[in-house]
């Protein structure tokens, strides 16, 4: 039973309505026989977290290290958190697996270390999506174009993902986020494809939203602090259009979104995906709901309200989600929800 306390026109802003204009759907999503969603980078590392059903959780010990403080000279390490995310996605199906990289974490090393230490083979990633262009998921590019050289990688974006953006916090001075290189990528070997139309990549099997809808009535996305450039002039940029997710059919269970940071806001999302997939069930969402702070705690209750009526199997909200979310989430849905933590692998299999 949800708990949880929303004001009325909240819970009246959860239920669904239909998307204005003409529908682009269905796409022929092809179901998958497995998906596995492995945490590279994330803004916890807790070694103490138990595994479960479609779970596993990296050990104490994810490697070594030289110190000399120590007797023998080494001591045991785990993996690196930071405000940040990175997911590596394998998708079965038949016996087909292909391995996609979503986001980078923040730092240019974060993403590769904690790959050496949980034995993840980088070079073999077949592309990489990124969620949109805050420098939190796309840090790591720089470490990834490292260890792989210059060998030609597809990257799948949204065309305003180069956009310049600053936050401007009254009272202080503006200040001005990394802003992405296409020029830069592409010297390193990525190979951009830009897209605002929803992908299928993989034989049809992984979907990439594309821009999403906007419908719900509660979903604002960014405080009117968070600017963006518009070649003569800065002006709040709330939508942060390049926003998109990553979206698989696994067979006869449903739908598994992953996000970023789910600036398009979580219920969007989701019912963006089941719109364009004509597949109503959610299986598993994963990934950063961006519901931390004061200006999207207001936005907990409605979330939370359309979340228990789509009843995920999995439910595991991470990186910028925040205390007060995943509380609430918590005891709103006590058999879906999961503690996030970078190095948790996620198996979910087709009936």
């Amino acid at each position: 039973m949800c708990t949880v306390s929303a004001e009325p026109g909240q819970i009246a802003g959860a239920i669904p309505r239909a998307a204005a204009g003409p529908a682009v759907d269905p796409i022929a999503l092809e179901p998958v026989d497995e998906v596995v969603i492995t945490t590279v980078v994330d803004n916890v590392y807790d070694a103490l977290l138990p595994g479960g059903e479609h779970v596993t959780r990296t050990p104490f010990s994810a490697g070594t290290a030289e110190a000399p403080q120590f007797e023998s000279g080494s001591t045991t390490v785990g993996l690196m958190a930071e405000h940040g995310f990175s997911a590596l996605v394998s998708v079965r199906r038949g016996s087909t697996t292909t391995t996609l990289l979503f986001d980078t974490g923040l730092s240019p090393d974060a993403m590769v270390t904690n790959a050496d230490r949980l034995g993840l083979g980088l070079s073999g990633v077949q592309a990489v999506i990124l969620s949109h262009g805050h420098f939190d998921h796309a840090g790591g590019l720089a470490g990834l174009a490292g260890r792989r050289g210059r060998r030609s990688l597809p990257m799948v974006v949204h065309p305003m993902i180069w956009t310049r953006r600053r936050m401007a916090v009254p009272g202080r001075e503006p200040e001005e986020l990394p802003t992405l290189s296409k020029t830069a990528l592409e010297r390193e070997g990525f190979t951009v494809i830009e897209r605002r139309e929803p992908s299928l990549l993989v034989d049809r099997c992984v979907l990439i939203t594309g821009e999403v809808d906007r419908t719900t009535e509660f979903e604002h996305g960014m405080p009117p602090a968070h600017e963006a450039w518009t070649g003569s002039t800065w002006l709040p940029d709330r939508p942060v259009l390049d926003d998109q997710a990553l979206v698989v059919h696994l067979r006869d269970k449903g739908l598994v979104v992953l996000t970023g940071c789910g600036h398009a806001g979580a219920i969007n999302i989701v019912r963006h995906a089941q719109r364009l997939t004509a597949v109503p069930e959610l299986h598993a969402l994963i990934g950063g709901l961006h519901l931390g702070g004061p200006a999207f705690e207001p936005t907990i209750g409605p979330t939370v309200h359309a979340l228990f009526d789509l009843n995920p199997v999995l439910l595991v909200p991470g990186h910028c989600t925040g205390w007060r979310a995943q509380h609430t989430l918590a005891a709103a849905l006590p058999k879906s929800w999961i503690p996030a933590s970078s190095g948790s692998t996620f198996r979910l299999t087709a009936a």
